[in-house]
């Protein structure tokens, strides 16, 4: 019973893992560029997820308080972090679908296989 209490409390990070993993599949196994770029999306936000979690302390208040001593403080940088993480996800995204129009425009595809039979480098 213990065992299943620590888990539902975990749940974030197998959440977490359970995002990037499906992120991951969706960049191996589709041949859609704009799939892709969502399972990278999706990676992303499950990192983002990852480090906010860690971030969070039950209980914690915020690391403003001066007076206070003895009191559990809540990590600011975890979440400092996401924020620029999203600032570097949002620029690495839209370049990539920026790259993807270009494809589309020289290829008229935006399947990977199509676009490898093109180029003739298909084995």
């Amino acid at each position: 019973m213990d065992l299943i209490v620590k888990l539902i409390q975990n749940i974030h990070y197998f959440i977490s893992l359970f995002l990037f993993l499906l992120g991951f599949y969706t960049m191996l196994a589709k041949s859609n560029l704009v799939k892709k770029m969502i399972g990278l999306n999706i990676m992303d936000t499950s990192i983002f997820l990852f480090l906010v979690s860690t971030g969070y302390i039950k209980g914690g208040k915020v690391p403003l308080i001066h007076n206070a001593d003895k009191v559990l403080r809540v990590n600011p940088l975890p979440h400092a972090l996401v924020l620029t993480g999203i600032v570097v996800s949002f620029s690495i995204s839209v370049f990539g679908y920026a790259l993807i129009i270009k494809i589309y425009s020289h290829y008229g595809t935006i399947n990977t296989k199509e676009i490898s039979k093109m180029r003739g480098n298909d084995k």
